[in-house]
């Protein structure tokens, strides 16, 4: 991949986000349903992977105080609108969070999980109208569809139609449905469609650690100047949670520490995680579909390159390889798994802390092995205010990595799951947190979900 594909890659892993990933994800899957339906449903059927239902059971939805599914679905079938991806409920006022809750007690929505689903980040809603009301719709099949849906596949704003290929989306020029088919019980469909430019083939070209490295060192930084800005988001997402009362309050307490750039990087990234994970009304800069992954690959870097003076062009490279880095692991990871993405996003930030460092390729390397030997066990047990705690693990061990490296010091060959080349100490790591761990992944949510039915 040249640099030409890395800054494209770049752009579509790194971008603006309201909430939690996972339950946005679902509210943008309705949203899109119910655009397809062309009125409010009157029922709902969400039907998801177990990966996607584990992350949304316990986070906070934006500005309705609420956590979970249900008012993240009703939010998404009332005032969501598709256009604007994982921004989908920036419209959410008290107003329509009142009108949402409402909705909750009127209308039966029903949640599935999905053991044989084609994917482990996967969303299909179907959403119902009764047939005597009539719904505008541009399909010459029928007047009264009475049932639409959608299906998110793959990434969190990834549109495939049922039956289609995981690496592809088939789209449609003219921005008109697809012709209606009929359900198993005979009703109309109306069969979601895909417009979204998120939707793309997969990446075909597996990314190595030194073509990372090299994009940082050589792209135009005016290229990357959004990574910048994004990592400004994120620190203002931390301000938010100073002065306010946001899940376990971690950024406001450790802020009351010795105020060490140690320090400093730990309140504002827990910080920012705090108000993300409690639903308030906040946008983060995300990366490869995680907000927390894009808090944590962006502010440790941003904040020590601010404590050492680092130039614009330093900073921006750091963040670059940082941002790269993170996609680069995620891509044999996957989207979501029963490892932690806070081991993946605060590699980044130990690469990017080392740079600034003064540290080069070599020395690059050495921060990624100290994060692998060290963090490599930590477990994903669903997206809520305690990610905070994961987050702030993460970020202090960069910070340690880093300084680690710089002295040369880091685990070798004979040690655990490090190898001597570094992608395939990296692939050591996806490996077990891709196919190791599904046993595990299955554990942890038969004990949330069985914790959760004893209430």
């Amino acid at each position: 991949m040249n640099n030409t594909d890395l800054l494209s890659l770049l752009h579509r892993e790194v971008v603006p986000a309201i909430g939690c990933t996972e339950p946005i994800c679902v509210a943008l899957c309705v949203a899109r349903a119910k655009e397809r339906l062309g009125a409010e449903p009157d029922a709902i059927t969400v039907r998801l992977s177990k990966n996607i239902y584990k992350n949304a059971m316990s986070v906070g939805i934006p500005n309705t105080g609420m956590t979970g599914l249900p008012i993240a679905i009703a939010l998404g079938a009332t005032v969501g609108q598709s256009e604007w991806g994982l921004e989908v409920l920036r419209n959410t006022t008290p107003e329509a969070v009142a009108y949402a809750k409402s909705y909750i007690g009127r209308v039966p929505i029903q949640i599935e999980i999905e053991n044989n689903a084609p994917d482990i980040l996967y969303v299909h809603a179907i959403v119902e109208k009764q047939a005597e009301t009539t719904i505008p719709t541009h399909s010459p099949a029928s007047n009264h569809p009475l049932t639409a849906t959608a299906t998110i596949q793959g990434e969190h704003t990834h549109f495939v139609e049922q039956g289609s290929d995981t690496g592809f989306c088939r789209r449609r020029t003219d921005g008109e449905p697809t012709a209606n088919r009929q359900s198993t019980d005979g009703r109309p469909t109306v069969e979601a469609y895909v417009t979204d430019t998120s939707c793309h083939q997969q990446d075909t070209a597996e990314l190595t650690l030194r073509q990372v490295y090299d994009f940082a060192m050589t792209v135009a930084t005016e290229d990357v100047h959004f990574l910048l800005e994004g990592a400004e988001i994120n620190l203002q997402a931390a301000e938010y949670a100073f002065e306010h009362k946001c899940g376990h309050c971690l950024g406001q307490i450790l802020r009351k520490q010795d105020n060490s750039i140690f320090e400093q990087i730990l309140a504002y990234t827990s910080g920012a995680c705090d108000a993300r994970m409690s639903g308030a009304m906040v946008p983060v800069m995300s990366n490869s579909g995680s907000g927390n992954q894009g808090i944590s690959c962006s502010v440790p870097v941003l904040l020590y390159a601010h404590h050492i003076g680092a130039t614009d062009e330093q900073t921006l490279r750091a963040l670059a390889l940082s941002n790269l880095t993170v996609i680069y692991i995620k891509q044999s990871l996957g989207r979501l798994s029963a490892l932690c993405g806070c081991v993946v996003a605060a590699t980044g930030s130990a690469c990017g802390i080392t740079y600034l460092k003064g540290g080069q390729y070599m020395e690059i390397t050495y921060a990624v092995k100290n994060m692998i030997a060290n963090i490599s066990g930590m477990i994903c047990d669903g997206a809520k205010p305690g990610c905070a705690l994961k987050v702030t693990s993460g970020v202090a061990t960069a910070v340690i990595a880093a300084s680690l490296a710089m002295e040369h010091s880091y685990p070798d060959a004979t040690e655990g799951i490090i190898d001597e080349d570094i992608d395939q100490t990296i692939h050591n790591l996806t490996h077990i947190g891709h196919d190791g761990m599904i046993q595990t992944d299955d554990l942890i949510l038969n004990i949330m979900t069985h914790k959760c039915s004893k209430k």
